[in-house]
């Protein structure tokens, strides 16, 4: 153990306890403690030498040595209380108050002891107080001009009036000062390499947290410049750091998010209170994938937390406050919320299309069963009723319509149920669409002449023969123009078509009827759904028939859109490819796309079939 580290634990045992953990605070301490209580200890140690060599001392001389004890008295002021301006104060007046009492018995302001006053400032700026240095100055000034003012009116005795013992007193006077002044400016030189090495550590812990934290730190300016990023941006975003100074990071910012995040900024400038905003921020692609390849940007979820800067709040305009912002990544989080949402809007139209079945079925099924015993009954007690036979039979007649009512509301159900479950098999086939077509217009054609409707079929000759199931693409035509006939008002038209498009087939139905609202157009194709109000609807059905319809459309590979303006009529368009090429079957929400009403018309020979007179 060396004398150096012997000194510094005796000094480090002599710090106040505020001072032990702040290594700035503690070095001034000891800085102001350790020449004073050497300097006192060395005087006392000299004095006993001093007497053997002058002899007697004189009473100026006692009272010299005596006042070397106020520095061992600062030094314990210092170490009780830990006031490090408070101990200054009283150090200048000691010193100032030591050069006094020798420059007046010694010559004034003549004195070698006078010089000593402009070493009092140079002492106090060691506190690295301005209130210190003023007041040490003004003191020494004060002194100065009070030995002037005294030597001006002959107040003082006279100076030494041996010029040779004058000269050496006065030498003695300067060396002494200055190599006192020389040691206060190896302390102050010391004091400033140990406040930039604690700077430098303090820049290099920071600078650690910085680069290891996941959030990200800025500062930002309160119209949302920043001008300092944490280099953790770089992995959230994947851009350098300068490029998001300034404005860079704002305009990165969704365009509809940024009204929240300069409010957010401006806010917490201006209030002076905490904020956090949620915004979305454009993150360049990962290195490696050209983003030319994909049109579509990638945008990640932000939350930050913004708050003004205390030590800039207080002395800075509302116009020049900052604030210091912490952000983070919340993309997870939120796309867990809209699986949430997705999950609870998918559980609520699950609830309603139970509900819709229940309502559906509780009519679908109860009408047609009571027509059933109803009618049944009555054959059942002919004798009592005494039915003659042209009766029994049109009894018998509406018994096996409710039947077959009551079969195509259960096929209807039991194909719905394959289809979403997945069991519904496709048997591709070579056949002509233009044979089936008119197969189904012909045996609409009845019901079309009862309502007064007239249907139209275009089917051009060279229609190619196409692959697929024509079960499935005669039932896709039979429910789209029985549901154009259904929905169509008396004197109105059905237009079905069909033409070739490149590799595909397209089937158009147009009608003049009551058409769909855009609201009810989005659902359309949803099981059990049926458009319009329930106590508005005129027309019986289980809303099966349109989901069915997507259903086999998507297991082909095809697209259907619809286009439907109310009291003008509707427009569904099919497109199915002319070679069935098995595959996965396609999520009935990507099957159909809606788009405002367009009736162009596909050329061909026209079908036509008169209604009634």
């Amino acid at each position: 153990m060396t004398v150096l580290s012997i000194i510094r634990d005796c000094l480090d045992a002599l710090l106040h306890s505020s001072a032990r953990y702040d290594a700035l605070t503690g070095a001034r301490h000891r800085a102001f403690i350790a020449p004073r209580l050497l300097g006192s200890l060395g005087a006392f140690a000299a004095f006993p030498a001093y007497l053997a060599m002058r002899g007697a001392p004189t009473a100026l001389e006692v009272a010299a040595f005596a006042w070397l004890i106020a520095p061992i008295l600062l030094s314990w002021f210092l170490s009780r209380t830990g006031r490090y301006e408070g101990a200054c104060i009283l150090s200048s007046l000691a010193l100032a108050g030591l050069v006094m009492t020798l420059a007046t018995t010694t010559g004034g302001i003549e004195s070698f002891a006078a010089i000593w006053l402009v070493v009092v400032p140079i002492e106090a700026a060691l506190s690295g107080s301005r209130r210190v240095v003023a007041f040490a100055s003004a003191l020494a000034l004060s002194c100065a001009s009070l030995l002037i003012v005294l030597g001006h009116f002959h107040m003082l005795p006279a100076p030494e009036a041996n010029s040779a013992l004058r000269a050496v007193f006065v030498a003695f006077g300067v060396a002494s000062a200055t190599l006192y002044a020389a040691g206060l400016a190896f302390g102050a030189e010391s004091l400033a390499r140990t406040s930039v090495s604690l700077l430098y550590v303090e820049e290099d812990r920071y600078r650690l947290l910085a680069r290891n934290m996941s959030d990200v730190i800025s500062r930002h300016h309160r119209n949302g410049a920043v001008q300092f990023i944490s280099p953790a941006v770089e992995t959230m975003l994947g851009t350098p750091v300068p490029l998001l100074l300034g404005h860079g990071l704002f305009d990165r910012v969704h365009v509809a998010d940024r009204p929240a995040y300069l409010t957010a900024l401006s806010d917490a400038a201006r209030v002076g209170e905490a904020r956090s905003v949620e915004f979305r921020l454009r993150r360049d692609a990962p290195r490696g994938r050209d983003r030319s390849q994909g049109s579509q940007v990638d945008f990640i979820w932000v939350e930050m937390r913004c708050r003004p800067l205390e030590q800039v709040l207080e002395t800075a305009t509302p116009s020049e406050a900052e604030v210091v912002a912490v952000m983070r990544d919340v993309t997870d989080r939120k796309n867990q919320e809209q699986a949430l949402d997705l999950a609870l809007t998918a559980a609520e139209q699950a609830d309603a299309a139970k509900t819709r079945f229940l309502a559906t079925m509780s009519h679908e099924l109860r009408t047609p069963l009571n027509a059933i015993i109803g009618f049944s009954e009555m054959i059942a007690q002919e004798d009592t009723l005494m039915l003659d036979a042209p009766r029994r039979k049109e009894y018998a007649q509406l018994i096996n319509d409710s039947g077959q009512h009551l079969l195509s509301v259960v096929n209807g159900i039991l194909d719905m149920s394959k289809m979403e479950s997945g069991n519904f098999e496709i048997s591709p086939e070579p056949f002509a669409p233009r044979a089936a077509l008119l197969n189904c217009c012909n045996l609409l054609a009845l019901k079309a002449r009862e309502n007064g409707i007239d249907l139209v079929t275009r089917a051009p000759d060279d229609l190619p023969v196409m692959i697929g199931d024509p079960r499935a693409f005669k039932q896709i035509v039979l429910n789209l123009v029985s549901n154009a006939i259904k929905f169509t008002e008396r004197s109105g038209r059905v237009t079905v078509s069909a033409g070739v498009e490149g590799p595909r087939l397209l089937l158009r139905v147009i009608d003049t009827g009551v058409g769909i609202t855009t609201e009810d157009l989005k659902r359309i194709g949803d099981p059990f759904f049926q458009a319009g109000k329930t106590y508005q609807r005129r027309h019986e059905g289980t809303g099966l028939g349109l989901s069915i319809v997507k259903s086999l459309i998507g297991l082909h590979g095809g697209e259907m859109t619809m286009q439907s303006k109310i009291d003008e009529g509707t427009t569904v368009t099919v497109a199915l490819p002319l070679t069935f090429t098995p595959r996965a079957a396609q999520p009935s929400s990507n099957i159909a796309t809606l788009s405002p009403p367009s009736r162009p018309a596909i050329p061909g020979q026209a079908h036509r079939v008169k209604k009634s007179a």
